[in-house]
Parts: C-alpha cells; structure tokens; sequence
C-alpha cells in the first residue's frame, strides 16, 4: 500500500508563503485537476484562511467552502481547527464550538484536524465530540516540539490518550519544522507499536530538514504525509508533491499520483505564484532555508512576526538577542510548544524582556497563559515568574471553556440584523467588529437598487 498525501498548497502552503491571502477564485482555479490527482484529502479551509477572508479579502469564508465541496467530487476537503479556539485567538463557549463544527461538516468539510497548542486534551474534547456527532472524520494532532518533556514516551502516552477519545487518526504537526529524521524515525516507529490509528505527519521545509525527515517517517511506516504543489511547496511551506511522488515511484510507496493533472495543476498555479511574487506578499527570503529554526525552535510565521515587531520599534538590531530569549521564555513558561497562540505570545514576551528589562513587563496574554488560561502547561512554570506575572492571583486547573457561559444564541440574538445565517452568527462570534463590518458591507451590496422611469 503507497504512502497517502495530503495537499495543502490551499491552506498551509499559502499561509506559509504570503499570510494566507490566496483569493476564492484563485484556490477554485486548478481545484478541478487538483480533484482527479488521487489524493486522501486536499487541504483548503481552517488556519488563517477564515480570519484573511473576511479581514483582507472582502470575501465569505463559508462561500469559498460551499463553491470548493461544488468542484471536489472525488476528494475528501480537510480543514484545521485549533480545539476550543476553533479558529480565532481566545477559547470559545462549547456551544459555538459545537455548532461551528456541525456547519463546517454541513458546507462541505470531511475532515477536521483538531489540535490543541498545549496539547491539553481538555481543550481538544468539544470539537472532537462535535466532529462524531455530526458524521465528519476525526484528525488529532500531536503539537510536536522538542524540550526536557516532550519526549518519544510523552508523544506515545497522548496517542494512546487520544485513540481513547474516538480519534480517526493521528497527525504529528511539527509546525516549526524542527523534527529531525532519525527523531522521526523513532517517534513513529513507537507510535506505529503503541496504536492502531494511521499517522500522518505534517511539517515544514523551513530549516532544509523536511524532506529527509519524510523520507524516515515513511521507511518507519507513516501512512500520510502533507505537502503543497510546486508553485508553493519549499521554503517555510511544505514539500514539493511531484518530486515526492516521483522519489516513491516504482517501490512499495509509491503514492501513484496522476501526475498528467499534477503537471495540468502546477502550470496554473504558477501564475499565482508570480502574481504574489510581483505584488510582493511572497518574499524571497520565505522560499530560503534558516537553519537557525533548530537552534531556537521558532516558527516561520513566529519568525517573520518577530522581525516586524522589532522594524515597529525601531529595534530591527535586536534579532540575534530576542531569538536567544525565546527559548529561556518558554521555559520559564513550562515549554510550551510554538504554535498559534503560544507562538505569538512567547515571542511578545522576549521582545519585551530584551527591549524593556526581563519581566520587566508582561502582556495581557502572557500572564493568561501562565496562569493556566489557555490549558495545563506541559511543564512546571518558573514559581518566580509566575508570581512577577500574576502576583496572588490562583493558578486554573480546570479546563478554562468550563468557565465560559453559553454564547450562540445571545450572539444571534444580537446580531439579527445583521446576520442572515448561523454561519454569519459563527463568523461574528469568532471575528467580532471584522465580521460585522464584512456582513455590514456584503447586507449593503445585497439590497435591490430601486430604478425610477419617467412616464
């Protein structure tokens, strides 16, 4: 049986590449060809995506999803949701979680990837509930990074945990790319011992590892792999899908890929490529590999968020110091792995050390996070910092949604005038004043014009 790939040049391979802003007409434009190549699933919705559309794009999120399920007829749609912050910035109430998973299922998603940035399975509980009750196939993934903690025995014990919880199957997601291909070999090889679920490994070429690192996790038995069409694989994106299909072909793997609407694919999303290149949202230094990523266990997105926080400041010379910090940060913090939110808080958090003085200050999500916000800390947080942070405030040891009351119907209420849907309910509960200004626009555009003719 070849290895399965998935296909994000849609989702990740754009958000990596220039912050998400492929339009709908551009995702839609080889979604035909991208449909008839073989692939277990193509990657189109969740991340970014739903944020860019209604914030840069002027476009509705759900639309893209109704005219891409209107193409896909052979191909599984798979989209990424981060547990209880669905896929906006701060934990939502269980009923919107719930009913922002039955309506995703509804316009035409199959599989949902959930994750937790603390892989806190607390957090994971509501959506993967959610994604049985209403029929869709259920992706756990593993938030992978390298600390004292998390060891191959970690990872293993939360497969285990997650099999438990009615998972379909399990993603290893090395957002940084920092997964080193003997680390890979051996995490899967123990994971493929301890689970029955298949495994997919989802990761990044930014440090120049990715591909030996697949190479590896395949010789150990990974079933899924991700990577992104040529126009928008490498750099901080995923791997090339040609070059890998054609690496495997003729041996046990062998993906066997149509490589004709491969080919027929590529060509047209060489045009967007240039178009982001020419615009320049694509910046070259993306497509380069920094190797630098292993040392400081940063992300890309973390990265390029990290070099314009420092240009605002005017601090552009403080780089070398602030990527040093980073990891002190997070252990100060209990090693939190470095993906949305955490990443963007860690990385807040030692800009102001290096430019202010060490926990000199700290921001409103850096004391949330320390305190137990946004889940259990995968470590023991600095008692000294913590204190600096929160002072006598009690740490939570609950699950933090457990706090939150009910909002969907509060919020339709509210906003009847201006949603039409409870897909528009679901956009202004996660997007706030964008969503509203975005339906404002869209109800205004919608309205009949009348025409007055002179008798």
């Amino acid at each position: 049986m070849g290895v399965k790939i998935v296909e994000t040049a849609l989702r990740d391979g754009h958000q990596s590449l220039f912050a998400t802003r492929m339009t709908t007409e551009e995702v839609l434009l080889a979604l035909k060809e991208l449909d008839q190549v073989g692939y277990h699933a193509i990657e189109i919705w969740g991340g970014a995506t739903f944020d860019s559309c209604l914030r840069f794009l002027n476009e509705d999120p759900w639309e893209r999803l109704r005219q891409a399920k209107k193409v896909c007829k052979h191909t599984k749609l798979q989209m990424l949701f981060r547990g209880q912050n669905i896929l906006g910035y701060r934990h939502y109430a269980d009923d919107v979680v719930e009913k922002f998973v039955e309506k995703s299922i509804k316009n035409g998603i199959d599989i949902i990837r959930i994750f937790d940035a603390l892989n806190d399975i607390r957090n994971l509980e509501c959506a993967v509930k959610a994604t049985k009750k209403y029929g869709g196939e259920c992706q756990i993934a593993l938030s992978y990074t390298t600390s004292p903690i998390h060891t191959v025995q970690y990872y293993v014990e939360l497969a285990k945990e997650i099999e438990k919880m009615g998972a379909d199957s399990i993603c290893i997601k090395d957002m940084a790319g920092v997964l080193m291909p003997t680390a890979a070999y051996e995490l899967i090889s123990a994971l493929k011992k301890n689970t029955k679920l298949p495994i997919e490994l989802h990761s990044h070429c930014t440090a120049g590892l990715c591909e030996m690192t697949y190479l590896k996790a395949i010789e150990a038995g990974v079933d899924i792999v991700d990577c992104a069409l040529s126009p928008l694989s490498g750099g901080t994106s995923q791997p090339c899908t040609e070059a890998l299909n054609f690496a495997l072909q003729g041996t046990e793997y062998d993906p066997k890929l149509n490589v004709e609407m491969l080919n027929a694919a590529a060509d047209k999303m060489q045009a967007v490529r240039q178009k982001y290149l020419n615009n320049g949202l694509l910046n070259p230094k993306v497509l380069s590999v920094n190797a630098n990523i292993i040392k400081y266990q940063v992300p890309g997105g973390m990265l390029s968020n990290l070099i314009n926080q420092l240009k605002q400041q005017g601090a552009s010379d403080k780089l070398d110091e602030v990527l040093k910090e980073v990891p002190n940060v997070r252990k100060d913090f209990g090693y939190p792995p470095l993906v949305t939110p955490t990443s963007q808080i860690v990385g807040t958090q030692a800009v102001l050390n290096v430019l202010m003085g060490r926990y000199k200050t700290f921001t409103k999500e850096s004391k949330g996070l320390i305190r137990g916000e946004y889940g259990r800390l995968p470590g023991e947080a600095n008692e000294e910092v913590r204190k600096m942070a929160i002072g006598d405030l009690p740490v939570i040891t609950y699950r933090p949604a457990d706090d939150l009351k009910p909002e969907f119907q509060e919020l339709k209420k509210q906003y009847k005038g201006v949603a039409k849907s409870d897909e528009d309910v679901l956009s202004i509960a996660l997007f706030g004043d964008v969503a509203i200004k975005f339906l404002e626009k869209r109800n205004e555009e919608a309205k009949p014009t009348t025409i007055h003719v002179e008798v």
